[in-house]
């Protein structure tokens, strides 16, 4: 059960240690065993991470396009051939399921690679007639750029930032969270045996102070982050010292409106999919889910029989269906939120407890009868906890909606395709569904609004947010000056 790596970190091409740095254990959610032990960076770490990318990126900008690609593409490639040990070591990492590991990390992550290997040789420039004179644009790579991940999807989440960062001539510096800090240094040797240039992609272990440390380098051009809202103001600040280029992937509390000539079934899957899929540990996850009320008692009653024939258990039996959170401190804080909802007057439907003595595992729980101000409204669980709401129109459901702070994503079930469309043009966030939810191809871009974030990922939108453009103005005749 080990997965103990080389060394801590992976550096200018090699793997680095440096004892030096505070320990950080590796805990395998389902039992508690530590599997792994590594150390935080040191500010040599650090020192030797930033000066390796700052010299390799120079000459990997000046690389053709169509030659960062094919490395990429090679690197997608190993990915593929290797998903089922890199899906034991992600299930290792998080507690998710093997049968959600084998397809949704690791796959979307090679996808990522492929996509943006493909994309980078047809990024240009433009050129703009002026009459006699006229102007063209290059489009630049921003430098050394930091990616921050969090816990949720560490290996999706490294390839989701490094992939449009390197195909466009940046290179990356990885810190993924300590919670999970496995998978990216397998993503770093891949590279390497992909045949990127040493320095291009280094991943750098550590908390809060190392990533501080990192985003506040003045060789530092971009900063993208995963996280929480509060984690998320904190870097965002310090990039804003440096006036550096910032993408933020935040969290919500997003919400999922069920009309009632909505398909009970899709309706009924698609709110399970955004609740309890990766134990509820998603950031774009449907936790408000607001039911029109002719269609509440026959919503509640196939969502309470579906979710009780979910398996919970070993998240390397690839039976099981849900695992584990991520560690006991998410437990506790998700079991504190069900007890907070069973104080403030929700419906219990189904769950409402911790499942098993080992392991931090909670029951896949419904509440229903909550109103807009209860906790589990306000709030991001982070866990398997789903929020039933009733509504009655259309207008009162966009209204409550759109009552948060937050504005990652939205879904809508209803038969009526312009109904459909209209609410989704009045919801206020980044990544919305028409009947289907929680689908995140690499083609389609991902962000959210208000407090959920800013910039996107993935998508043609991610080219904006890894490079800058350069504007040329050429002079054909004689300056023309009043001097």
């Amino acid at each position: 059960m080990m997965a103990q790596p080389k060394a801590s970190h992976f550096v200018d091409g090699q793997y680095v240690e440096d004892k030096a740095g505070p320990v950080i254990e590796v805990i395998y959610p389902a039992t508690g065993a530590v599997i792994a032990v590594l150390h935080e960076a040191t500010a040599a770490v650090i020192e030797q991470a930033l000066a390796s990318a700052a010299r390799a990126q120079g000459l990997w900008a000046a690389t053709r396009p169509v030659e960062r690609a094919r490395i990429l593409r090679r690197a997608a490639d190993l990915i593929r051939e290797r998903n089922p040990e890199l899906a034991r070591l992600e299930t290792l990492d998080t507690g998710k399921p093997i049968q959600e590991t084998l397809v949704a990390d690791w796959p979307s992550g090679a996808d990522a690679l492929e996509y943006f290997g493909g994309l980078a040789p047809t990024v240009g420039g433009e050129t703009i007639p002026l009459g006699r004179d006229f102007a063209y644009t290059i489009r630049e790579a921003l430098g050394v750029c930091v990616g921050i991940g969090a816990w949720n999807y560490p290996s999706q989440i490294a390839c989701w930032k490094s992939a449009p960062a390197l195909a466009l001539g940046n290179a990356m510096i990885f810190k993924p969270s300590e919670v999970t800090p496995l998978g990216a240094l397998k993503l770093a040797e891949i590279f390497i045996e992909a045949g990127l240039p040493a320095g291009l992609f280094n991943v750098v272990q550590g908390r809060g102070m190392v990533g501080s440390a990192l985003v506040s380098d003045a060789r530092v051009a971009k900063v993208s982050l995963t996280g929480s809202v509060p984690t998320g103001q904190k870097v965002y600040a310090l990039a804003a010292a440096g006036v550096r280029h910032v993408t933020m992937e935040l969290g919500g509390k997003s919400p999922i409106l069920v009309f009632d000539d909505a398909s009970i079934e899709d309706a009924v899957g698609a709110a399970m999919l955004g609740n309890f899929y990766s134990a509820g540990q998603v950031c774009s996850n449907g936790t408000r889910v607001f039911v029109q009320k002719g269609i509440k008692a026959k919503f509640l009653k196939r969502l309470a029989e579906r979710t009780a024939a979910i398996k919970l258990g070993d998240p390397l039996d690839e039976t099981t269906q849900m695992g584990p959170l991520v560690s006991g401190a998410q437990l506790a804080k998700v079991l504190g939120y069900i007890e907070t909802a069973k104080a403030e007057g929700a419906t219990l439907v189904c769950g409402g407890g911790q499942a098993g003595a080992e392991g931090a595992f909670v029951q896949p729980t419904v509440f229903a009868d909550v109103t807009d101000g209860m906790t589990i409204a306000q709030e991001e669980v982070f866990g398997p906890v789903m929020a039933v709401l009733d509504f009655d129109t259309e207008e009162e459901a966009v209204a409550r909606a759109n009552a948060t702070e937050f504005g990652l994503a939205a879904g809508v079930f209803t038969a009526d395709i312009t109904r459909a469309h209209r609410v989704i043009s009045n919801l206020q966030a980044g990544t919305c569904w028409i009947n289907a939810y929680n689908l995140t191809p690499v083609e389609m871009p991902f962000g959210g609004s208000k407090l959920s974030g800013v910039g996107r990922e993935n998508g043609h939108a991610a080219v904006e947010h890894y490079s800058q453009i350069k504007s040329v103005y050429v002079g054909m005749g004689p300056v023309d000056a009043p001097y």
